[in-house]
């Protein structure tokens, strides 16, 4: 019998699926390899539409540059005379409090003179170092904030920052799944304050020049040059317009007599595999692997998401600064201040090349855990909630010349508290199915760079996995013939 190659499986187009992808080709580039994607286009939720001039990005329109992993996968793919790191102004950000925008305080005069806390909310801050330890039981990130740093600045820092992050609760997200370094600081250093002097102080003395979180970038035609790029890169081995039926293991089957692990069905063809990859979203997989592992299943459907909409609004550049100066990244809105939407990012103020001459690009954030209704609203309706508070957050009422509403209806994973125990149980099961990984956003970490930051050691895992079943598969197949 002819050797055959390994064969390996990415069930997912975004891009977990495609930097795994590509890091399984690096490893060796003679790997049988298919990429399922079930839409008509790869890149998940990074999606940059061009609109008469207008670069409207549908989900996250930038990374940090001081990810190693990011930063070498776009050198090794051509694309780092594209990067378009962030204007210095996008260093700026801002919340709505009490009817108008506040800068947010980024050195100790600035959070002395802040009008966004009162005095004693401040001096309460200032007694972080003195703060209570931290709970045996998993702790959401509100209760991590307030206990360290006290209820006003929590919920006034915090809560928002959160919302835009996830568009989560703070009250119900885990901290250790959100937000791991923060947690290991406690840990480590029993303080914020002496753990981040710590950091600063290894940072300096290691001589690192991109600074604690590096500089927000994108790329100059958006962020799906990057998705692209990886597709490309792949050639055949992407199948779009692909979704998997379900996902059959052949060794609990009397229907296959040589033992490729697995059999993925799509509408058009089957694929059998030595290893496959589940990189989509959790409740994709639950549905892919419910009949041949319900338990498994319902671990992966306890991952819930976050429905969030983005509103792109065009401006003409003269009428929105005579109403309002745009010179920073945007806002963000605390919970108890009457406004619907989440907050805003001016676009063009954070990059160039977003907008036509003359033109103003802002972004809007509606929807969330915590008003997952607004999503189901029409069009016009969503518009009219944007402009009403835009009016009241920006003082911004003119109309814009171009809108285009984008709506996830299964947006942002929520790592809820007992997440990091959901995903020790999905560990245990997946040892019943060798050759079986998951990966993407709705485990480790939501980001562009976890995503690719997980990508190599995926791949290393799912090659090993796969050289075994290959060598399993030859063996039966040599028992057989003679």
């Amino acid at each position: 019998m002819a050797k055959e190659q390994t064969r390996i499986v990415i069930v997912g187009g975004g891009i977990s699926g495609l930097s795994i992808a590509c890091a399984i080709r690096k490893r060796d580039p003679d790997v049988d390899l298919a990429v399922l994607e079930r839409g008509p286009c790869t890149g998940g939720n990074i999606r940059t539409e061009h609109i008469d001039g207008y670069v409207c990005e549908s989900g996250p329109d930038g990374f940090m540059d001081s990810a190693p992993a990011t930063m070498a996968l776009v050198r090794e793919i051509g694309l780092e005379s594209r990067l378009l790191p962030s204007n210095d102004a996008a260093r700026r950000r801002y919340l709505f409090n009490n009817n108008r925008l506040m800068a947010v305080p980024t050195s100790l005069g600035a959070f002395l003179k802040t009008p966004l806390l009162t005095m004693r909310g401040k001096l309460r801050v200032m007694r972080e170092p003195l703060a209570s330890a931290a709970p045996e039981e998993d702790e959401s990130i509100l209760g991590f904030a307030t206990r360290r740093i006290g209820s006003e600045a929590a919920s006034q820092f915090i809560d928002p920052m959160v919302s835009g992050v996830f568009g989560g609760d703070a009250e119900a997200l885990s901290l250790k799944a959100c937000f791991p370094r923060l947690w290991q600081i406690e840990r480590n250093h029993g303080s914020l304050v002496r753990g981040l002097i710590a950091t600063r102080r290894a940072r300096r003395a290691a001589d690192a020049v991109a600074g604690p979180s590096g500089r927000l970038t994108s790329f100059v035609a958006g962020m799906s040059e990057l998705t692209d790029a990886l597709t490309c890169k792949l050639g055949s081995a992407v199948r779009i317009s692909s979704p998997v039926l379900r996902l059959v293991s052949q060794d609990s089957t009397t229907r296959v007599t040589l033992p490729r692990r697995y059999a993925i069905v799509t509408p058009f063809d089957t694929f059998h595999a030595d290893a496959v990859v589940l990189a989509g979203p959790a409740y994709e997989s639950a549905r892919i692997v419910s009949n041949c592992d319900p338990e498994l299943s319902s671990l992966f459907a306890r991952i819930r998401t976050a429905p969030i909409a983005v509103v792109c609004l065009g401006y003409d550049e003269p009428t929105v600064q005579s109403q309002c100066r745009l010179d920073g990244f945007g806002f963000l809105v605390p919970r108890n201040q009457g406004v619907r939407i989440l907050g805003a990012l001016w676009e063009t103020s954070i990059y160039a090349h977003r907008a036509p001459a003359g033109k103003t690009l802002i972004r809007v954030m509606i929807g969330g855990a915590r008003d997952p209704d607004a999503v189901a609203l029409s069009d016009d309706a969503l518009l009219e909630v944007v402009r009403r508070d835009l009016t009241r957050t920006m003082r911004l009422s003119a109309a814009p010349e171009m809108s285009r509403v984008i709506r996830h209806q299964r947006g942002i994973p929520q790592y809820v508290t007992g997440h990091l125990a959901t995903l020790e149980q999905i560990d245990a099961r997946l040892l019943r199915h060798p050759g079986l990984l998951v990966a993407g956003n709705s485990y480790r970490g939501v980001s562009i760079n976890s995503c690719v930051g997980e990508a190599d050691t995926v791949a290393a895992s799912a090659l090993r996995a796969a050289a075994a079943s290959n060598a399993l598969f030859h063996e039966v197949a040599g028992a057989l013939s003679s």
